[in-house]
This record gives C-alpha cells, sequence and structure tokens, in this order.
C-alpha cells in the first residue's frame, strides 16, 4: 500500500484479511474481529484520501480509531464514596492473580494517603488466607481472616466492624477463586455481593487464559453484574487480545491493568496509549510516568555532572538498575518506545530477561562499598572473592565491569554534547 498512490479495495481486502489472521492469532474473540474489521472498512471508505499523507499511515489512523472505539475513549478510576466507606469486591478465577491483586489495590490506595482495609473470605483455597495475611504485612495494610469457615453474612459483617475500628477508608474483598461458574457458585457469589454491596464489583481476567478467560467474565458480569474489569498479567500477552474481547464481550470498562510480579505494578488503563502501544507506536507518556514514579528524587544535575566527569561508579549503576526494576519488566518497557516491534525483530531471538537484572545486582551487592566506588581496582583475587559471593562464575564479573566500563564511556561521550572528545570516544566503542 505504501507504493500506492491510493487505497484500492483490492490493496484493502489483502490489509483486513492480514489484520484478520493476526488478531485471530492474538486470541481476540472472533465476534470482536468481524466488527472491528467491518468498522475500518467503513472509516477508510467512507473518508477522502489525503494526499499528503500515504494510504498505509491512513489505514494505521483507522485501525488506531476502530481500536480505541473498541476499548472505550475514556479511561474511568475506580469509584470512591463521596461520605463513608469504599467497598471493593475483586471475583475472579482460580490463579488470576485476584488475591495478589487486593494487595496491590490496598498499596494503591495507601500511596493515594488512604487507609485500606483487607477481608478475605476465601475458604476454598487452603493458603488463600495465609496468603492475604503476608500481603497485607509486607504493605502494613490491616487485614480481617476468619479462620474457621463461616457464613459469608457474617465475616463480612465481622470485617466491616474491624474496618470501623481501623478507621478505614477503603474496605477490599477477596473471595473463592472460581474455577467453573456453575448456577451454585453463582448464587454464592450473589449472596456475597448483595452481603457487602460493594462500590466497585471489579472482575478479574487473567490474560494468558484467552477465550476462557473471556467467556467466565461475561458469565461473571451477567450473574453479578459488575461495575469493571482488571486484566492481570498483560506482560504474558504482548499482543492484548483478552483485553480487546473481555472489553467488547461485557461491555464493561476496563479499569486496571497488572504486569509483572511486583505489588506497584498496577496500572490504570487508558485506552489511547495501550492501543498506540499494541500497533508499535509506543506509550512515551506512560513511559514518563512510570521514570518519575521509579526515581521521584533523582538529582539529575548532579547525574549529569557525573557522566560528563566520567565519575559514574557502580554505586550509581546499582541504583540505576533498581530504578528500571521499579518500572516493571523489561519487554514491557520496550513496548512503550515508539517502533520497538521493530527493534525487538532485528534483535530476533535476544529475550530481554529480567532475570539479568538480578543476577547484576546480586553481584555488584557481593562487592564493599570501596570496590563499588573503585571498580578499577578489582583484580584477580577480588573477582573471585565476588563471584562466590554472588554465586556466580568469575567470567561473570568481568562482563558486568566491561559493560560497565563500556556504559561509562558511552555516557560521558554523550554528554560531552557531541565534542570532539565525545566523537572519539563513540569511535571507540564501534558507534562514531
Amino acid at each position: 500500500m505504501r507504493s500506492s498512490g491510493r487505497i484500492r479495495d483490492e490493496d484493502l481486502d489483502q490489509t483486513l484479511r492480514e489484520i484478520r489472521i493476526a488478531m485471530l492469532e492474538a486470541d481476540v474473540h472472533f465476534s470482536v474481529v468481524r466488527d472491528f474489521l467491518s468498522d475500518v472498512r467503513t472509516r477508510i471508505q467512507g473518508s477522502e484520501l489525503i494526499t499528503t499523507v500515504a494510504p498505509g499511515q491512513q489505514v494505521a489512523a483507522a485501525v488506531h480509531a476502530s481500536l480505541i472505539e473498541i476499548l472505550g475513549k475514556d479511561s474511568p478510576s475506580l469509584v470512591q464514596e463521596k461520605s463513608g466507606v469504599t467497598k471493593i469486591l475483586v471475583v475472579g478465577t482460580k490463579g488470576s492473580g485476584k488475591t495478589t491483586l487486593c494487595g496491590r489495590l490496598a498499596l494503591y490506595f495507601q500511596e493515594k494517603q488512604l487507609k485500606p482495609f483487607l477481608v478475605g473470605t476465601d475458604f476454598e483455597r487452603v493458603a488463600a488466607s495465609e496468603q492475604l495475611m503476608t500481603i497485607s504485612d509486607s504493605i502494613g495494610a490491616p487485614c480481617y481472616i476468619e479462620k474457621n469457615e463461616s457464613k459469608a453474612g457474617e465475616v463480612v459483617a465481622s470485617g466491616l466492624e474491624q474496618a470501623k475500628v481501623q478507621g478505614a477508608d477503603i474496605v477490599i474483598f477477596d473471595s473463592t477463586g472460581i474455577v467453573e461458574f456453575s448456577d451454585e457458585i453463582a448464587d454464592s457469589m450473589a449472596d456475597l455481593a448483595d452481603e457487602i454491596d460493594p462500590t466497585e464489583l471489579l472482575l478479574v481476567v487473567d490474560s494468558m487464559m484467552g477465550q476462557e478467560a473471556v467467556n467466565l467474565a461475561k458469565s461473571m458480569h451477567e450473574a453479578l453484574e459488575g461495575t469493571g474489569i482488571v486484566v492481570t498479567k498483560l506482560d504474558s500477552d504482548a499482543k492484548g487480545g483478552s483485553v480487546l474481547s473481555v472489553r467488547s464481550v461485557t461491555d464493561l470498562p476496563i479499569k486496571l491493568t497488572t504486569t509483572g510480579e511486583d505489588l506497584k505494578a498496577l496500572e490504570e488503563f487508558h485506552p489511547e496509549r495501550f492501543a498506540s502501544r499494541l500497533l508499535g507506536m509506543g506509550d512515551i507518556a506512560s513511559l514518563v510516568e512510570k521514570a518519575k514514579t521509579a526515581a521521584p528524587d533523582i538529582d539529575e544535575k548532579k547525574v549529569a555532572r557525573k557522566m560528563k566527569d566520567g565519575t559514574i561508579d557502580l554505586e550509581d549503576f546499582l541504583e540505576h538498575i533498581e530504578q528500571i526494576k521499579n518500572m516493571g519488566s523489561l519487554g514491557g518497557l520496550l513496548d512503550m518506545i515508539p517502533g520497538a516491534n521493530n527493534l525487538k525483530s532485528q534483535i530476533g531471538s535476544v529475550e530481554f530477561d529480567d532475570k539479568e537484572f538480578r543476577r547484576k545486582e546480586g553481584i555488584i551487592r557481593s562487592m564493599t562499598p570501596f570496590e563499588r566506588r573503585n571498580p578499577e581496582e578489582i583484580n584477580g583475587s577480588r573477582r573471585k572473592r565476588i563471584a562466590a559471593g554472588a554465586g556466580v562464575a568469575a567470567a561473570d564479573v568481568n562482563r558486568l565491569l566491561n559493560e560497565f566500563k563500556q556504559s561509562k564511556m558511552l555516557m560521558q561521550a554523550m554528554a560531552g554534547g557531541g565534542g570532539k572528545g565525545g566523537v572519539n570516544m563513540l569511535k571507540k566503542l564501534g558507534l562514531g
């Protein structure tokens, strides 16, 4: 289409056919694919071509607009009661990350200077109460657990009473994970929802489950009247098919998504940003937000000065690694950068393994403060000691030191503003 001066019907048919295949392979529901392609065709055929814009780009614009239409144009936030306690009931399939999401929600509200309170009502899974308690302890949020199986109404009443004593603003209820949504389960969950009368009833969708998760979400919504969707493990579903499907099939707004294992890996959902990421157009706005959250107190002038002077040391390198870890998975960050799809395809088989960051962190933490500040003083015996402490080979320590040396030279070259010295350094690295 790039070589055509206009969009011909045969070109459009071929393009839409390829889009259909890609969407079905991404596990998008067939009815969603059908309606989506119909909308794209209408947008293209019903609009005048802009002579200064390539036909392929105009098709991409139509696809982008249609994606936003499916995902919802607005970015709905979680509803909070204007007066009184906000109650959130979290419902989802077993293994979908439901209990972890409760902890993430508690942390999310803590960062907004609110007081969350967790209540466990899952009596089916043996470790559910222990997991919720462990999470609550890790973030310092109070939690009510009924150790002996009780009626839902009793647990809800006791939990709300304890939340009142604690002065909680938000009460988050975990629920039993659903394996198969039978009539009996539907009645039980409906009774729980009636007892709680939640402000928000969030349906948790595991992005890795594909169409099964979408069908379950639809059944849960019909029985419980959900208020919003939370898509979990989105970093494991790069193509995003489940997001498109569940939004269209349930007609519920997607309010949050989770990526990675960290409790902070909870994001508000922005349809336009997500559509851009799906098309490889990046999501700079979210990337900037993540960077600000990961390093709110960073002294930019100090960093720039150390880069220019060449005084960056392994202490700075370690801090940089920790900041990147706080921003989420490396693969997820790349998806936010425009052109990342092309970058991944060029790199080919190289995997973005977040374990490598942890390995580097372990090596640096095995060094003494003196060694971190003076990496050039690390000799053979020091390398062996550091390797033993980190549980790696001496070659891994050498590799890290070489990477740091090259990174240091590159940063100094970049900070040099493109001067003669900077250009020479880039040439030494084979980059100039």
